[in-house]
């Protein structure tokens, strides 16, 4: 089986086969006892909301502050690929790409019945009457900053570790610096196989809701005469037969196209939603939205309820839910969103994946979810309202009360199919992304067509065992174990930029000015040998020591200075300093001390450094008397040495005119009492 999927595909084996047996056990299972398979699904669900929900809040927090605080850092400077790269598609081009992927299907699910279906809870309540505002700030809060955080941490760990590292762009690559060369044992696997199967099932969660709504809004226009399992079955298998077509025609052109007329139809329907329903109402409510949503982002975003019982049931069905459903979509999104955003830089990318979609979902839900609260107070009387427990009708019947139904339920249809092609295109290149061992090969167009099938087959089981409900079961389970990864892996992408910078901020040796085209042998045999205990001894006694001497005894015999020259040649504590002694100020010191270096096993089981050869190396590392810190000298000569004692005792005089003077001389204070 392995000896055939490697000559005849680009899987990578222990990936693929651990993925679909597993995915092929839920399907079968579901298919023959739908009955148990259901109830044990529903009660799996209902153990991890209640028992683990504090753990999807903490976990997206801790994503918020850690990507923020990215943002405003320096690290924020660096590229996602090499300096001097420039990004591969436009500022336009790549939104519109990362909405369609992102939210497209969710927003036109949930636009009008999130809102509707809050304001009947008993979370928005506020002194004992349900607020439109708050039931419009959940919805915001459950498809704005929050979520786009899950899939930001994610495609920037991608990007980062696949552009700057150029590791594959693959989840077991956001590893690296933990795993080094176990990348690709059985961690790495596990990894990859996790994410495959998540992906798996928050994709069919996202298409089974597309499914319905569409197929509602089919029945809606007359076009069916009932949207039930048969019709739902037949739009997955057309519509995913196109995006099929489109994902082998390749992501820089199918995705692109499609993304960016669907982008152009979602904002033409929004603005017919706009001025044809209560205009200056909408543009007052998206005021107050903005605000609202400012003020109340932090600490809904770590509210779990454990002071409102009441509110349990409801938090464990809406946010825990969503939580889960992000998570689970982490490895779609954010390889999709890493795949596009090859040179940019970190703050940029930032700012464009949380901060833009977020505005977006601000103006969509004070669009739809406030016209649909209005329409349902004043002139549906409740009728909306009503349909919340379906909510895949609810966006059909709203627009019935908004002039031209017809033509903007028709336009609604289009852009589900549309949102629903165009997050299946970009699920099947996801899928065999991470299923695939070696990125740099082109993927055989069958593959397309297998995740087509794969994709059909396990959206049918689900729907036909219990719905929506089924899928998004499956999705809260599945991505417990993915958000324990994920938190791994923001420690392991805190390292990579942490060595980034220090790399990439490093200057040329300092005592690298002294060389020049006499000595750079004697500086080439220095760098190839790695130097002992006894080589820095030699050095401080021959070569330092000397150099203190000469500029101590120019100093007492021409100008008067008092200097007195210190030294311990004992091997653990080897040293030697000259001090200069200064009035009223603390002495001027200079000294040189051999101080233990660990190497990298990396860098001495590597066989093109045949040089490196133990586990440490000795160092001779200057130190100051104002504290500074001090640099590696062990490529300098005497006479080098007298020059760099010269040089900060200059600096060292010049600075007490200034700033210095205060500090030396609180210091010396300080010391005296």
């Amino acid at each position: 089986m392995i000896k055939l999927i490697k000559q005849h595909s680009t899987f990578n084996p222990p990936v693929i086969l651990a993925s679909l047996l597993l995915v092929l056990f839920l399907s079968i299972t579901s298919l023959i006892i739908p009955t148990k398979f259901q109830e044990t699904l529903f009660a799996f669900r209902e153990f991890v909301s209640v028992n683990f929900g504090w753990f999807y809040i903490l976990t997206v927090g801790i994503f918020l502050i850690f990507i923020i605080f990215l943002a405003l850092s320096t690290l924020g400077d660096i590229k996602l690929g090499l300096d001097d790269e420039e990004p591969e598609f436009s500022f336009t081009s790549w939104l519109a790409m990362l909405f369609a992927a992102g939210t497209g299907v969710g927003l036109m699910f949930f636009g009008v019945s999130e809102p509707l279906s809050h304001l009947k809870s008993d979370v928005t309540l506020v002194d004992g009457v349900h607020s439109a505002q708050q039931a419009v700030f959940l919805a915001m809060f459950h498809w704005g900053l929050n979520a786009w955080t899950v899939y930001g941490i994610m495609a920037l760990a991608l990007a980062y570790f696949g552009f700057r590292y150029k590791l594959p762009l693959s989840l077991r690559s956001c590893f690296y610096p933990i795993l080094k060369d176990k990348l690709n044992g059985g961690f790495g696997h596990a990894v990859d196989a996790i994410a495959l199967i998540v992906t798996v099932f928050g994709i069919m969660t996202t298409l089974g809701f597309g499914a319905a709504q569409l197929g509602a809004g089919l029945e809606h226009l007359s076009v069916i005469n009932s949207n039930n399992l048969l019709v739902q079955i037949i739009l997955v298998v057309a519509l995913m037969s196109i995006a099929v077509l489109s994902a082998i025609s390749g992501v820089g052109k199918g995705v692109k196209i499609i993304s960016e007329i669907n982008v152009v139809l979602a904002l033409l329907f929004m603005l017919f939603v706009l001025f044809a329903g209560p205009t200056l109402h909408i543009l007052q409510a998206f005021v107050d939205n903005f605000g609202y949503y400012l003020a109340h982002i932090v600490t809904t975003g770590f509210d779990t309820y454990a002071y409102e019982p009441q509110n349990q049931e409801w938090f464990n069905n809406w946010t825990v839910l969503f939580w889960a459903w992000w998570l689970s979509w982490t490895p779609f999104v954010g390889l999709f969103i890493a795949r596009i955003s090859k040179g940019r830089t970190i703050r940029e990318f930032i700012f464009g994946v949380l901060v833009i979609p977020t505005i977006f979902t601000i103006v969509w839900f004070s669009i739809f979810g406030n016209t649909g609260i209005f329409i349902d107070n004043t002139v549906a009387n409740g009728a909306l309202n009503q349909l919340t427990g379906t909510p895949e009708k609810l966006l059909f019947a709203f627009l019935d009360y908004l002039p031209a139904s017809s033509i903007s339920s028709t336009l609604a249809c289009l852009i589900l199919g549309l949102f629903f092609i165009t997050s299946a295109d970009s699920g099947i290149y996801v899928l065999n992304n991470i299923a695939t061992e070696d990125k740099s090969k082109s993927i055989p167009k069958w593959q397309c067509i297998m995740w087509g099938l794969i994709m059909v087959i396990i959206t049918i089981s689900l729907l036909s065992v219990g719905g929506l409900d089924a899928l998004q079961s499956v999705t809260l389970i599945m991505s417990l174990p993915f958000g324990i990864l994920l938190l791994i892996m923001c420690y392991s992408l805190w390292r990579g930029l942490m060595h980034d910078e220090a790399y990439f901020s490093t200057d040329t040796h300092v005592t690298a000015q002294y060389w020049d085209s006499k000595n750079w042998k004697r500086g080439l045999s220095k760098i190839l040998n790695q130097t002992t205990q006894a080589d820095i001894l030699q050095f401080l006694k021959y070569t330092a020591l000397p150099a203190m001497y000469q500029v101590s005894h120019e100093l007492t015999e021409e100008y008067g200075f008092k200097t007195t020259l210190n030294r311990d040649f004992h091997e653990e504590d080897a040293f030697c300093e000259i001090c200069i002694e200064i009035e009223n100020m603390r002495n001027y010191t200079y000294g040189i001390k051999a101080v233990k270096k660990e190497i990298s096993e990396h860098m001495i089981d590597d066989s093109s450094l045949p040089h490196i050869q133990d586990s440490e190396t000795v160092i001779p590392m200057t130190y100051f008397s104002d504290g500074r810190a001090g640099y590696d000298v062990q490529y300098m000569t005497r006479d080098d040495l007298i020059m760099d004692i010269i040089k900060n005792y200059e600096r060292y005089l010049s600075l007490l005119d200034e700033v210095g003077a205060e500090m030396m001389a609180h210091d010396q204070e300080e010391l005296g009492e």
